[in-house]
């Protein structure tokens, strides 16, 4: 039960320190929302929390990269950048696969609606 609660801190504390993790709620909010009103398949849904999901861990983890790094050295340092450089860069090759996978599920619904 501790380490879930422990858990549980981290998240609210990336939601509440992070602007990036806002950004991703509130985009996952609108997500779940237009998921609805679609009325997307199971499949559909399948793909889009995943999507959510990993874009969340992803961001967590690079913030988690970010302290460690801050934490071993206030100093600028070549090999700190690129730990931290690394770790963002793998936060928008999943933000990107997430907007092409919204894309994908959504583009159809969006074109019928027209």
């Amino acid at each position: 039960m501790k380490s879930f609660m422990f858990a549980l801190s981290g998240i609210m504390t990336a939601l509440r320190m992070e602007r990036n993790m806002r950004i991703h709620f509130m985009s996952s909010f609108i997500v779940l929302v237009v998921s609805f009103y679609f009325s997307i398949t199971k499949m559909e849904w399948l793909f889009i929390l995943f999507a959510i999901g990993g874009m969340f861990a992803l961001e967590l983890l690079n913030s988690a990269v970010e302290r460690v790094v801050d934490l071993v050295t206030a100093e600028y340092h070549p090999l700190a950048k690129q730990a931290k450089d690394l770790a963002a860069g793998a936060v928008l090759v999943y933000a990107a696969l997430s907007a092409v996978i919204g894309m994908i599920i959504f583009l159809p619904y969006v074109v019928r609606l027209l």
